[in-house]
């Protein structure tokens, strides 16, 4: 296997399960909490900082208004002129760039799709799946209060949704930036694994 797989998933379809599976599958490695750790190292930002980024992203009235600014606000005010958020986001796309320049991986969530777009190894995957599937799982592996599920998976979804149309200035759920999607509630994860590797194994090169 010789392409970079990205894979971005709905809160609680599985997909982070999915992408250690499928690098274990194809014996490559596996990027989620590695990247936030080496882009603190890098910076020096404390990685609770790195991960407070995504959740900050809400719907509200502010950060709707940055939405879609993101690419042109500070353009020419250099790395001084941007956001603590601005500068995380970068920091964590070159340890991005860096983990794909060296082989074959797979990397979840981070707009990684969008910070690689211009690879043409690059294999872009969403994985999700009914909201009553989520929160089940969300309560099962997650360990949510069955009464706060719900609102914690849609919270989680929006604030996905929201750090990608900032960074990406795109939907983060259009199937216009993937090669494929696929619903982890019609399949189990094991079964999703193969399904996405034929799916590698055939592709065009």
């Amino acid at each position: 296997m010789n392409k970079i797989i990205t894979i971005n998933r709905q809160y609680g379809s599985g997909g982070r399960e999915i992408g250690q599976k499928l690098a274990e599958e194809f014996g490559v490695p596996f990027y989620d909490n590695e990247i936030i750790s080496q882009a603190a190292k890098e910076t020096g930002f404390s990685e609770a900082a790195f991960k407070s980024v995504e959740d900050k992203a809400t719907n509200s009235l502010l950060y709707s208004i940055a939405m879609g600014m993101n690419v042109f606000s500070g353009q020419d005010m250099g790395y001084a002129g941007l956001s603590l958020d601005d500068r995380i986001f970068l920091a964590q796309s070159n340890v991005i760039r860096e983990v794909a320049s060296e082989g074959p991986c797979v990397i979840v969530g981070r707009c990684a799709d969008y910070i690689l777009k211009d690879l043409d190894h690059v294999v872009n995957i969403f994985i999700q799946a009914n909201l009553d599937y989520r929160i089940q799982r969300a309560t099962q592996v997650d360990h949510l209060d069955p009464r706060k599920a719900a609102e914690t998976v849609a919270r989680k979804d929006k604030s996905r949704a929201n750090y990608y149309r900032y960074h990406a200035g795109e939907r983060w759920d259009s199937c216009l930036n993937y090669h494929l999607m696929l619903r982890s509630d019609r399949i189990d994860l094991n079964g999703a694994v193969h399904c996405i590797k034929g799916y590698v194994e055939s592709m065009k090169e």
